[in-house]
């Protein structure tokens, strides 16, 4: 039977130097505290225990240990161990100093994130527990690339039935966040000989990074009142579109602008890259279908958990057509880059019905939030005009020609975290500038709801 000491105690990393071991572990020890690697209020292990460790005698670590504690360095207490006395550490010559933290805005109305504090932790927990309780034990060794098996079938029945989307569960591969799935595409696009993509006028500017990131060159499509105009693809051999509702202009693409691409990618052989970021959340009208239900051929469909759930679980997926998949998996180095357990819980969290709870639930919140904000807007700044209310977490706010960037300012000033058009707009877009504003309405804490359309409203014209 093992000594408690054995697996109990904790892990200290040091080595002893110099001429003899009690003095080379004292100078170890005393160098550590007095570099700041070991912090003050630090437990060290047992004398028995580190002795243990590093094949010396026993007494050896004890008489280092009371040498320590009469300089100061350590202290001892009957119950508690021996711990790394309080002192001020100071950081050694040529340190540079810890940047101070920025404040925190008052109120957040970017866009692109959910209320955190609408995160379903009990049911969440629930699932967790459930999946955890039925899991193999081989779900805990090193998966299948493509992701768990039980996520991929669970995605692959809610797609169907939710979005649309034509999905086999062959097909799917899951992903550390959209950001990780477009780093995947790139790299697949690039092995495939495509050199160029096009991305629409308005949209994350990071997303153009990746891309260019994977050696791929980017040109631009225009934009009107029916979307991303797909005449300009003649120049590309793919595209990256958010045709359910467009970022950030809220729009859904024209029906014949979602024939003409597909016809595009079926004509030429070129891949269509849809970004469903936000498909749950639709209010005012009948939902839009996934674009991959027109061609999953020539479609890749990707969507994510960070708008329905939290960006923090880091998990989203594609849809690929064949062949795409396996690609895909290799580019991931043929290793699963996603945890098994929030994989497991995600996929009971979709089977058991909690989820589409959930996302019913938050639906109805967001959309008395925008209401109230259209509501708002309309009463207190009727210079402003809201658009693209009728889905998603955020909405367009049209301001009068150059106030845009005063507006920002503004409300910097007053403690409102607040995006302008201008941030998502292309610098190569073929149109002229508009001026809004991307006001996002998912962020805030319901209790903070009324405080951030007050101090928004208190920097609009008007």
């Amino acid at each position: 039977m093992a000594e408690p000491w054995a697996t109990l105690g904790i892990d200290l990393l040091v080595e002893p130097t110099g001429p003899g071991l009690r003095r080379g572990l004292t100078d170890a020890l005393r160098e550590a505290v007095r570099s700041g690697r070991l912090a003050p209020g630090t437990r060290l292990p047992s004398s028995r225990a580190l002795a243990a460790d590093l094949g010396i005698a026993r007494n050896t670590v004890a008489d280092a240990y009371a040498d320590l504690v009469a300089e100061g360095w350590l202290t001892a207490r009957q119950g508690s161990g021996t711990r790394v006395g309080e002192r001020e550490v100071v950081p050694p010559s040529g340190t540079a100093p810890h940047p101070r933290a920025l404040a925190r805005p008052a109120y957040d109305l970017r866009p692109g994130s959910p209320d955190l504090a609408s995160f379903p932790r009990a049911e969440w927990l629930k699932a967790a527990r459930r999946a955890l309780t039925a899991a193999p034990y081989q779900a805990l060794d090193y998966g299948d690339p493509r992701g768990r098996p039980e996520l991929r079938a669970a995605l692959a029945g809610y797609l169907s039935r939710a979005r649309g989307v034509r999905a086999d569960p062959e097909r799917i591969v899951v992903c550390a966040g959209f950001a990780h799935g477009l780093t995947l595409l790139g790299t697949v696009l690039r092995a495939r000989g495509a050199r160029t993509i096009a991305v629409e006028s308005y949209g994350l500017d990071v997303h153009e990074r990746i891309l260019a990131g994977s050696g791929l060159r980017t040109t631009v499509l225009p934009f009107d009142r029916l979307g991303t105009d797909p005449g300009g693809l003649a120049a590309a051999e793919a595209v990256l579109l958010t045709p359910a509702h467009q970022f950030p202009m809220g729009v859904p693409l024209h029906r014949d602008r979602r024939t003409a691409v597909v016809d595009w990618a079926r004509r030429t052989g070129g891949l269509v890259l849809e970004d469903d970021y936000d498909g749950e959340f639709r209010y005012d009208r009948q939902p839009v279908g996934a674009l991959q239900g027109l061609d999953p051929d020539r479609v890749v469909y990707l969507g994510t958990a960070s708008k329905s759930l939290a960006p923090g679980l880091r998990l989203a997926w594609m849809v690929l057509p064949p062949g795409l998949a396996e690609q895909a998996a290799a580019a991931k180095g043929g290793v699963d880059t996603c945890g098994a357990l929030d994989q497991l819980t995600l996929a009971e969290f979709l089977t058991s019905g909690a989820y589409d709870r959930h996302v019913r639930a938050t639906r109805l919140r967001y959309r008395r939030r925008r209401d109230a904000l259209v509501a708002a807007v309309a009463a207190r700044a009727p210079q402003a005009r809201v658009t693209g209310i009728a889905a998603g977490l955020h909405v367009l706010l049209r301001l009068p020609p150059g106030t845009e960037q005063s507006v920002v300012q503004a409300a910097h000033w007053r403690g409102l975290a607040l995006h302008g058009l201008a941030r998502y707009t292309n610098p190569a877009a073929p149109a002229e500038p508009v001026d809004a504003l991307v006001v996002g309405y998912g962020t805030p804490p319901d209790h903070a709801w009324s405080g951030a359309l007050d101090a928004l409203c208190a920097v609009l014209p008007g």
